[in-house]
């Protein structure tokens, strides 16, 4: 799992990238929960997902923002961090110029982050958001939002009620041709703590719905 440190806004950001199984492998780009609450690039749900995207053919990216782990810098309460995410999908896609599908997934502030950076740039094809901050956080930016994706919910969360998450999809799938999938994991908390197999294999099944989400690299095919 290379170490990869490339130059951000505020400093070095340290990541970890993996390349595809194909030179035109579909890229994503994975985000991590609050950096003032301990949330790195190696917590649980979002190493999970990287490796799912790994497992699946992906070019797949994750890195800790500012002020976390080796990354320099200090947190800015999403500002700065919405500019390290950036940085990093630069630097993603100039990795893998031959790529034209790009998914960006994130936990939690990391789904606040991802989901602005997807107002900003037009190549993210689709979105994984996993626990979105939607009492804390203000998410009225996507109206409408420009690329179809997956919510993945608790129904036990205990920090964003799931009719909350409800309302924000019904207020933003407003643009024709996106779907915005909501998958409420029975029993799940926030942090999916007794319920993340049960959270990957939903992402694993939108994906296997999706024209490029990539098989298992066996069935892959030129």
């Amino acid at each position: 799992m290379p170490e990869v440190i490339i130059n951000g806004p505020a400093g070095r950001l340290e990541c970890r990238y993996m390349p595809g199984a194909t030179s035109d492998a579909p890229t994503a780009l994975v985000l991590h929960p609050e950096p003032h609450k301990n949330g790195t690039m190696n917590n649980r749900v979002t190493f999970a997902t990287y490796k799912l995207f790994q497992a699946r053919g992906f070019s797949v990216m994750r890195f800790n923002f500012r002020g976390v782990g080796r990354s320099q810098g200090s947190f800015e309460q999403g500002e700065g961090e919405l500019a390290d995410a950036a940085t990093a999908m630069d630097w993603l896609q100039a990795e893998c110029p031959s790529s034209n599908v790009c998914w960006i997934a994130g936990f939690s502030f990391g789904s606040w982050i991802g989901m602005q950076l997807m107002m900003r740039r037009p190549e993210i094809t689709g979105f994984i958001s996993l626990s979105p901050p939607a009492t804390t956080h203000d998410f009225t930016f996507l109206a409408p939002c420009p690329a179809s994706g997956l919510i993945v919910q608790g129904s036990e969360n205990e920090q964003v009620p799931a009719q909350r998450v409800q309302a924000l999809v019904e207020k933003i799938s407003k643009q024709k041709g996106v779907i915005i999938d909501i998958d409420l994991i029975n029993g799940a908390n926030h942090f999916f703590s007794t319920h993340l197999d049960e959270a990957m294999e939903s992402v694993t099944r939108y994906l296997d719905r999706t024209d490029d989400g990539r098989n298992m690299p066996s069935d892959l095919k030129e």
